[in-house]
């Protein structure tokens, strides 16, 4: 069943990719307005579902194989998270017939499953905290909630690719490209664990962690920085150069700073190879988008997706925590934080309604939105200890 699980998850990808270059052959009509629907774009979405369904099975084979929802650490989660966010822009897609939302859904999902596959994949028994229903209800509605949410950042791209001027130094053009570092450093993440994976690279350190235990940690690449009083015990391997204190995960801040040196190197070779900005060389892509129609999506999935997230990781959550640890709140980082994406998303209709913030504003609403989820998701799971950590 674990190995089917893994085929179907395969799969999926697989046929995200063929739909992203139909896409692509989508908006290359010649029409005026080509984000209309043609033959390239209905047979496009016609292998999304397919993938979807696919991605759809991995998700329930993984379910019988372990026993529990498939969401109860980062691999799991990571790929629950792209299987929502693929059901999201399908939905969005039949609503507004615009092809071009998949050229840039669909690569961003291919990012997110290549991403996840680089954590443990191996199916664990759950600790007592996770042990009950609350597990699949109040995750794959936050999940849910979060990947409907994340469609504005996909419109809002779209929109400031096109709008931002390319032909002179901004602080739109500037920010843009940031947004492209980010995406280039995940790749360098996946390509700098796949290599030192392959290497089969481990170094073994005895630390102190927050309960003034010594307990070992391993390190799959060279080590930066390293755990709280820790004490290499794997020879011929590289030693920290900082040691962290013990709320920080160590070998994760690791990961995240090898990811960070490696993508500014693929990005300098990606800018040489251009001979310009990462967005500038994207911008033709967008050249006949509808404003107003790309606003609107943008707008539209946060209408939708906002709701689900209060109920998800707001409500449902509470109940949870109240549940589990007899309190409905307890400033754990990860609620800090749902809280603070909760606000946000708060603010942006309020903004968007009360202020009449569209157009630019509210693409970059999107985008900054979806980098508070992305912080969330990365940085509170991997880096800050909690009552999540688990995850």
């Amino acid at each position: 069943m674990v190995a089917l699980s893994s085929n179907l998850l395969y799969s999926a990808f697989f046929l995200y990719l063929i739909a992203t270059f139909l896409f692509g052959g989508a908006i290359r009509d010649k029409r005026k307005q080509y984000e209309k629907p043609n033959k390239w774009a209905a047979v496009a979405i016609t292998i999304t579902i397919l993938g979807f369904i696919t991605h759809l099975g991995y998700f329930v084979t993984r379910w019988f194989a372990s026993g529990h929802a498939p969401v109860s650490n980062m691999f799991e989660f990571i790929t629950a998270f792209s299987m929502m966010f693929v059901l999201a822009f399908i939905l969005l897609y039949f609503l507004y017939k615009v092809a071009i939302l998949g050229l840039f859904t669909l690569p961003i999902t291919l990012l997110i499953i290549a991403y996840g596959s680089m954590f443990p994949t191996d199916i664990s028994p759950l600790i007592p905290a996770l042990q009950t229903d609350w597990l699949a209800i109040h995750v794959t509605t936050t999940a849910l909630g979060s990947a409907i949410l994340s469609i504005s950042f996909i419109a809002g791209i779209i929109y400031l690719l096109r709008s931002i001027d390319q032909t002179k130094h901004s602080k739109g053009t500037f920010w843009l490209e940031v947004i492209m570092y980010t995406m280039v450093a995940t790749i360098a993440f996946i390509l700098i664990t796949s290599v030192f994976r392959g290497m089969e690279y481990e170094a073994v350190y005895k630390w102190v962690d927050r309960k003034d235990q010594e307990v070992e940690m391993t390190y799959n690449l060279p080590s930066i920085v390293g755990p709280n009083q820790g004490e290499l015990l794997t020879k011929g391997k590289m030693e920290a150069l900082v040691d962290v204190p013990a709320i920080i995960a160590a070998g994760k801040l690791n990961t995240v700073i090898w990811s960070a040196f490696t993508g500014l190197l693929l990005y300098g070779v990606l800018r040489l190879i251009l001979k310009k900005r990462i967005s500038s060389a994207l911008q033709p892509l967008t050249k006949n988008i509808n404003f107003d129609l790309v606003d609107e999506i943008g707008y539209r999935s946060v209408a939708i997706g906002f709701p689900i997230f209060t109920l998800g990781a707001l409500i449902f959550a509470m109940i949870w925590a109240q549940i589990a640890w007899t309190r409905f709140w307890g400033w754990d980082p990860k609620e800090v934080w749902a809280l603070i994406t909760w606000l946000f998303y708060a603010a942006y209709l309020h903004l968007r309604l009360s202020k009449g913030w569209q157009g630019e504003k509210s693409a970059w609403l999107g985008v900054i939105g979806f980098a508070i989820i992305v912080f969330n998701l990365i940085f509170v799971n991997l880096i800050i200890a909690g009552l999540h950590s688990y995850a």
